[in-house]
C-alpha cells in the first residue's frame, strides 16, 4: 500500500522488500502494489522512483491507456476518478505496459502479464480518506500544488466518487487474483 516514506530511502526494511519483490517476480507469484507498493516493485524490477512535478493529493482524473493490456484490466472504463496521495513516481519496467495516466502524473500504473503496480490508489474507503486527511493536514495545508485538494473537498466527493472507484478496483482485483490460480 502507501506511505510516507520513498523508496530511495536509507531504510532498514527496503533492500530487503527488494529482494522479495525480485524473488515473486521470477517465481511468477502475482505482484499488486499501491502507491509506495507500485513504487516498491518499479525499483526492484529496475526502474526508477522520482519526485513528480506535482504533488497529487485528492480525487483526480486517470486515463485508461488505448491498448489491449489495459483493456484486458479495466474493461470497458475509459476514465474515472482516482485517488491520489504522492508526490514521486515511477518509471516503467522493461517489459511493462502503460494503463493509466492523469494530467499530473504520466505513469498511473502499468502490468507486467500477471503483476499489477498503480501509482494511484483506487483501494480507498471513506475511513481511511478521513484519517489519511487528519493525519496529513499539515502536508495538504503547506502545498501550492495545484493538484492538492482540501481534506472537506476530498471528503465531499466521497459520496459521488468511491461507487465507481469500488468497480474499477473489483474489477482490476478480479483480473490479478486469476493470475494466481494461473
Amino acid at each position: 500500500m502507501g506511505g510516507p516514506m520513498s523508496v530511495n530511502d536509507d531504510l532498514p526494511w527496503i533492500a530487503p522488500v527488494l529482494a522479495l519483490i525480485r524473488d515473486a517476480y521470477a517465481k511468477d507469484i502475482p505482484l499488486l502494489g499501491h502507491c509506495l507498493g507500485g513504487q516498491l516493485i518499479s525499483k526492484a524490477l529496475g526502474a526508477v522512483v522520482s519526485r513528480n512535478p506535482v504533488k497529487e493529493i485528492g480525487w483526480g482524473e486517470v486515463t485508461v491507456s488505448d491498448n489491449d493490456i489495459a483493456r484486458n484490466w479495466f474493461g470497458d472504463v475509459k476514465e474515472f476518478q482516482a485517488f491520489h496521495w504522492h508526490g514521486e513516481t515511477f518509471t516503467m519496467p522493461q517489459g511493462a505496459t502503460h494503463m493509466l495516466s492523469s494530467a499530473y502524473c504520466a505513469n498511473q500504473a502499468y502490468a507486467i502479464g500477471k503483476h499489477l503496480a498503480l501509482q494511484c490508489h483506487v483501494e480507498m474507503t471513506a475511513d481511511m480518506i478521513a484519517s489519511w486527511c487528519a493525519l496529513g493536514a499539515g502536508e495538504i495545508a503547506a502545498s501550492s500544488s495545484p493538484a492538492v485538494q482540501s481534506a472537506s473537498e476530498m471528503q465531499r466527493r466521497m459520496a459521488d466518487e468511491l461507487p465507481r472507484m469500488r468497480n474499477v478496483a473489483a474489477h482490476l482485483y478480479s483480473h490479478w487474483i486469476k493470475g494466481i490460480s494461473a
